[in-house]
């Protein structure tokens, strides 16, 4: 049993982290502490930006100390990154060159692209490289670099130097956080670097991600949301709130 709130908050930490969300009533008992006592121990973490509450618990929020594996992402929110990713796909418009980002939504939105005309896709990312080669029409160019576990993705100078080479007509870029203040963020320098070049060489830049990236703030910025075309997400963000990014410049969809 923990007894000082900053054991008790480290614990929760932990734990997040571990499952990939907490809950109230579960924690109470494990911690042997009032509930209203977990929430405000939910408060204060949310106030240091370590997780994001939600209804009856939170979910730990990725910082420059913890991010999440590909392996995790691809099991949460899984129906609603489908949706958002065959929506995406569906902006391709007349583009020939496409940048896919790293990442899980990123990697549905590279399977939804069509596959009945010819296409050149740039990536960091392996496993959208691996799923791509083999289709008919689909030219892929994997960006070279050192390669990230957990992401599977390449960075540092030699994928941003290569990325700069190019003019792309579209980039769908993912982010770990969007919020109205603070833009477009991420854990990683490295990775930072490499969307933020994508998003130079791009004509066009479509933001696609589940709702709870809308409020969370990572360590590195890369855009503004005034960079965005188009932001794609589910109906799960509230209209309200979609209003409020689209008056920074993107069209907002929510499927």
């Amino acid at each position: 049993m923990t007894s000082t709130a900053e054991e008790r908050q480290r614990e929760i930490v932990r734990v997040a982290r571990t499952t990939g969300a907490v809950d109230v009533n579960t924690l109470a008992t494990q911690l042997g502490v009032a509930k209203e006592t977990v929430r405000r121990d939910l408060r204060a973490l949310e106030d240091h930006g370590l997780v994001r509450r939600t209804h009856g618990g939170a979910y730990p929020v990725e910082s420059a100390g913890f991010e999440t594996t590909l392996a995790f992402r691809a099991t949460s929110h899984v129906p609603e990154k489908r949706r958002i990713a065959t929506a995406a796909a569906e902006l391709l418009g007349d583009a020939e060159t496409v940048f896919v980002d790293e990442g899980f939504t990123p990697q549905l939105i590279a399977e939804a692209l069509p596959g009945d005309r010819p296409l050149t896709v740039v990536t960091a990312s392996l496993p959208v490289a691996g799923s791509l080669a083999e289709a008919g029409n689909i030219s892929v160019l994997l960006l070279g670099g050192r390669v990230r576990p957990g992401t599977l993705a390449t960075v540092d100078h030699w994928t941003t130097k290569m990325l700069a080479g190019f003019v792309i007509d579209l980039a769908y870029i993912g982010a770990n956080g969007i919020s109205r203040e603070h833009g477009l963020t991420t854990p990683d320098p490295a990775v930072s670097e490499v969307k933020a070049q994508a998003i130079r060489a791009a004509r066009r830049t479509v933001f696609a991600g589940v709702h709870t990236k809308f409020g969370a703030v990572s360590f590195c910025r890369f855009a503004e949301i005034g960079a965005l075309e188009t932001i794609v997400t589910s109906t799960l963000l509230p209209s309200a709130e979609a209003h409020r990014y689209s008056l920074l410049g993107p069209q907002v969809i929510r499927v």
